[in-house]
């Protein structure tokens, strides 16, 4: 069984925009990321891949806890009530600027230190 089931991973697929939560000493610390960037980069069964550039806060945050969300949205996807689909992946995540997933995220994307390198525990549809 893999984390993505196939409509979270459509939606990823599809998604212009993702929104990005990590927990910080003073609550929720939001940022955001563009869905081709993770496409051109790497999304798989268990694993979402996203350019960092600056992300130092959410670097911090990872670093104490490593505990991430990713909400996704696309009126491309067929919602259970029409059109429409949002979800929320569900994850631990970490900023890698050295190794290989940095080395990709560098290579199609001159200007990131590293990669958002997000490991898909469960997903969750919200329409």
């Amino acid at each position: 069984m893999t984390a993505l089931d196939p409509t979270a991973r459509e939606l990823l697929e599809k998604a212009e925009f993702v929104a990005i939560v990590t927990q910080g000493p003073d609550g929720p610390h939001l940022v955001g990321n563009w869905g081709d960037y993770a496409r051109r980069i790497g999304i798989d069964d268990e694993r979402i891949i996203l350019p960092a550039g600056h992300y130092e806060r959410t670097e911090e945050n990872l670093k104490r806890d490593s505990r991430i969300q990713l909400m996704a949205a696309s009126r491309g996807v067929r919602g259970t009530r029409g059109p429409g689909q949002g979800g929320v992946v569900f994850g631990k995540g970490s900023v890698q600027a050295e190794g290989e997933l940095a080395a990709r995220a560098k290579a199609v994307f001159p200007w990131a230190r590293g990669a958002l390198v997000i490991e898909v525990e469960r997903c969750e549809m919200q329409l």
